[in-house]
């Protein structure tokens, strides 16, 4: 009977894939696993043909999508058969989805490996159903707080779906992440060495955190990236490995070349978080054996699914939109500092906005306070603009708390992008970084359009 449900579930799955497809191309990449799972619960379970071994799942708060795109980038261009949810859609719907694209009329998984991004909150019930004997956890972050509440409840989360069979691929600057190491049978540590983009904090609003594994204070000697860098526990001995398996070295931001266990990659996307998903990548590829060759091949030609860093042309300004997770501080601090490596005249938007996830609706400011927004206030910006009917006036006051002249911000209580683009108007400098959510970034990329064409620009 359960085969027969099974069989029931995957053929209709496969028929809403291929519906969905001729409707919108590329789409479809939760509903037919909806569908199969609301038929047979434990649908993914009854696939054939997979070897567990060579299942791996990525998790952890950020750099989930990329670390995946690059994995199968790299297995790819190996010859490596693999089935993935590259398109993001990590919960249990989108991983079913993947299998059923990927399988055959009888629920056989013919691919070599299957590499799936998994949302951290539903790796406990995914892995139940697909046992993965490989998990990579990138980072435990505050994020999502309607959703998540604090990271410890997700820490537990994750902890429910680690075995003694279970091999750990594990960030060695980040301390929660790396606190899971007692748990499994067997642990790869990766990480990124000091490097000239590594800061220290010492300003008001710097927060740490408790050991994972004693609960006393946690102390970075320098960061990487935000929270994430060389440290020790106060209290007991736990600390970064002082050589990770696989450690990226000697980074030349200006070649766009690093070395990782002697040997030297060029790769196209320079920012420092990307070192954290480069230096996992490799480690995945040598689980397959893949000749260093054909990974400095795959890491040159890679392209990121979905880029973090986008433009919108306004006349004569060049606006450049960096996306952020609005629920997270980190993704909020990369962007900071992406925009002060910038040291030219330049205009900051900051469009902190009503966070819509599920009702009901809500909005924080204290994420914008983890933040250092120093060296970006530092680095020639002539006029900030904080807009959004929800935080206008909170953004204003932390940049105002960290020093910035008040007369040089302009304070929009407004969505409005016809308000937004009339402030930008009385500015000279066409140096723009924005920083919003996608949504609005959306509409400003309509709007600007449309504006430049009624006034002839």
């Amino acid at each position: 009977m359960e085969k027969i449900k099974f069989l029931l579930a995957l053929w209709v799955g496969k028929f809403l894939a291929f519906a969905t497809n001729l409707v919108a191309k590329g789409r479809g990449t939760n509903i037919p696993g909806a569908y199969a799972n609301k038929i047979q619960k434990d649908f993914i379970r009854h696939f054939k043909g997979i070897n567990y071994d060579n299942v791996f799942f990525i998790t952890g708060t950020n750099g989930k999508s990329t670390t995946n795109n690059i994995i199968v980038h790299t297995l790819k261009t190996a010859g490596k058969s693999i089935a993935t949810n590259l398109e993001g859609a990590n919960l249990i719907g989108g991983i079913a989805t993947a299998l059923i694209k990927n399988a055959s009329w009888s629920g056989t998984i013919q691919q070599e490996a299957l590499c799936f991004e998994v949302d951290e909150r539903s790796l406990p019930r995914i892995h139940e159903y697909l046992p993965a004997k490989n998990i990579c956890v990138t980072n435990l972050q505050k994020d999502q707080v309607q959703r998540n509440g604090e990271p410890d409840y997700i820490y537990q989360k994750i902890k429910q779906a680690i075995t003694k069979d279970t091999t750990l691929y594990l960030n060695n600057e980040e301390p929660r992440a790396k606190s899971f190491e007692d748990l499994a049978g067997k642990v790869i540590y990766y990480g990124v060495e000091k490097n000239e983009t590594s800061f220290i904090k010492d300003g008001f609003y710097d927060v740490t955190l408790p050991c994972p594994k004693c609960n006393h204070k946690i102390e970075f000697q320098y960061y990487n990236v935000d929270n994430v860098g060389n440290f020790h526990c106060t209290h007991c001995d736990f600390q970064s490995e002082k050589e990770p398996h696989f450690c990226i070295k000697h980074i030349d931001f200006e070649k766009q070349t690093f070395e990782c266990n002697g040997n030297t990659y060029e790769v196209p996307y320079k920012q420092p978080f990307f070192m954290y998903n480069y230096a996992l990548g490799i480690a995945i590829a040598n689980k397959f054996d893949i000749p260093t060759e054909k990974i400095q091949e795959a890491y040159s030609s890679f392209k990121n699914i979905g880029g973090r860093l986008e433009t919108i042309d306004y006349g004569s300004k060049q606006i450049k939109y960096i996306r952020i997770k609005q629920e997270n501080p980190e993704t909020l601090q990369s962007a900071f500092d992406y925009i002060a490596r910038d040291k030219t005249p330049k205009i900051f938007m900051l469009g902190l906005e009503q966070l819509e996830d599920f009702k009901p609706y809500y909005t924080n400011t204290f994420y914008s306070f983890d933040c250092d927004v120093n060296q970006l206030l530092d680095s020639n910006v002539e006029r900030c603009i904080c807009f959004s009917e929800a935080v206008a006036y909170d953004s204003a006051n932390r940049l105002i708390y960290a020093g910035f002249d008040k007369d040089k911000i302009s304070i929009l209580p407004t969505d409005s992008d016809e308000e937004i683009l009339k402030e930008l108007d009385k500015h000279d400098c066409d140096n723009i970084y924005l920083i919003t959510w996608l949504h609005k970034y959306e509409e400003l990329t309509v709007d600007c359009k449309k504006v430049g064409e009624s006034n002839g620009k």
